[in-house]
């Protein structure tokens, strides 16, 4: 990575604390500790990171001090997103260890693609940070292992961002797969089928004057700026992230190994391919994971081009019990008998506001969040595996007590990454 200048890192850091020091003096004169106001940082805020930005900005003594962004847009983006609920107007900065360096910050809130989740979550954890993640955990399966050991080393909070482990309804709905309400569930099944459109094929071009590419690339090996790649379109590249699996299948993968109670597969076997589109992405367009537990298994499927899923919605889960199965989809879950009967059914809210309620109560008063850090990468851990099954075309086995690829050195290659030199995560 380029660093910034000695003039242009002064100025930036001046004009951080000048600001700063505004903000400090229009807020209540009150300790900025976790038993009080926290002080937050935001990082990434074209999409996802936007509304965070605002969920948090909405809590009780709660302040978003800084927004960090690479693109001078999404930097609006985020200081619109917190308006008149922020003391004063946060600090844009668009290199977030600035942010870290300043003693005021308590929490980074993470909402960059795959490849800096990691990265960024480890070094806000060495700065005495907490961390909200969003989804998936991490990149590749390493990191997943460095993001639990520096959150422990450095005893932070850190909270993956699957929401519905903070909703009530998918909590009733676990509890009565766990109670066993109809019958041992021997399988669980989660997919996706949407219609996304075409990504075409990307020439080279200028880098955009709004845009720091060189910061925005970060920890993944450096490639050229194409026209295609940003915002949304580097989930589709191996280099950046994690396909459809890692996007969309970590929310029913977590729900599916919450309601099954395992941690990590015997194997992950993998079908599909890149059958609908003739364009650049890398990652597969239809895909089907089975991954096996030894007495449980849990199958994944996406098709990115056709709309139609199971039990009539596009996004959903279902439990498979010997008694009968619980099918949640949409805002509902449903538990119906082996005659296809309804037994109970019960509503489903997956917004942001509890599960943001729920990380912020752990900063202040202790406790383990619902999606704490290692039962996250847990579960982004099965998207990985089902991601390495399919780029190798062979069956990946694990070892779930060592918790490592048995047997294959080309799948366990695929469990780490390089990185731009300078850049490797240290714990």
């Amino acid at each position: 990575m380029t660093a910034p200048t000695r003039r242009q890192f002064l100025g930036q850091a001046a004009a951080a604390s000048a600001t700063l020091a505004v903000w400090s003096e229009s807020s209540p004169a009150e300790t900025k500790s976790a038993n009080d106001r926290l002080v937050m940082a935001v990082m990434g805020t074209n999409g996802r990171g936007e509304a965070l930005a605002r969920g948090f900005a909405r809590q009780p003594n709660c302040s978003v001090a800084y927004i960090c962004d690479v693109d001078q847009r999404a930097v609006g983006k985020g200081i619109a997103a917190v308006g008149n609920q922020a003391a004063a107007t946060p600090v844009a900065v668009p290199d977030f260890r600035r942010a870290l360096d300043d003693p005021a910050v308590d929490v980074l809130v993470v909402a960059t693609p795959d490849h800096w989740h990691a990265p960024a979550t480890i070094l806000a954890c060495a700065a005495g940070k907490h961390v909200y993640v969003e989804k998936p955990a991490c990149h590749n399966g390493r990191e997943g292992e460095l993001m639990v050991a520096a959150a422990r080393k450095n005893q932070r909070v850190v909270q993956l961002g699957t929401q519905r482990r903070s909703s009530p309804g998918v909590i009733e709905a676990i509890e009565r797969v766990h109670k066993a309400e109809f019958g041992r569930v021997l399988f669980a099944r989660g997919w996706i089928n949407s219609t996304r459109p075409s990504i075409g094929h990307g020439q080279a071009a200028a880098v955009p004057a709004h845009l720091d590419y060189d910061l925005w690339q970060g920890p993944a090996p450096e490639r050229p700026y194409r026209d295609n790649l940003i915002h949304y379109n580097w989930h589709w590249f191996w280099n950046w992230g994690t396909g459809e699996l890692g996007n969309n299948g970590i929310h029913a993968l977590d729900v599916c190994r919450w309601g099954l109670q395992v941690d990590y597969p015997r194997s992950a076997v993998c079908g599909g391919g890149r059958y609908h589109f003739d364009d650049d992405q890398e990652t597969p367009d239809t895909q089907i994971v089975t991954l096996d537990f030894g007495d449980k298994a849990i199958n994944w499927e996406h098709r990115t081009w056709s709309r139609r899923g199971f039990e009539g919605d596009s996004f959903g889960v279902v439990f498979y019990g010997e008694a009968g199965s619980l099918v949640m989809t949409g805002n509902g879950y449903k538990v119906y008998d082996m005659s296809g009967k309804v037994m109970t059914d019960g509503t489903v809210e997956t917004d942001d506001t509890r599960h943001i309620d729920n990380f912020v109560s752990c900063i202040r008063e202790g406790g383990r969040p619902h999606a704490e850090i290692e039962e996250g990468v847990k579960s982004t851990q099965l998207c990985h595996l089902g991601n390495i099954a399919y780029r190798t075309g062979r069956t990946v086995k694990f070892d779930p007590t060592a918790k490592q690829i048995v047997g294959d050195d080309e799948q366990r290659g695929l469990w780490s990454r390089e990185y731009r030199p300078g850049w490797e995560p240290v714990v």
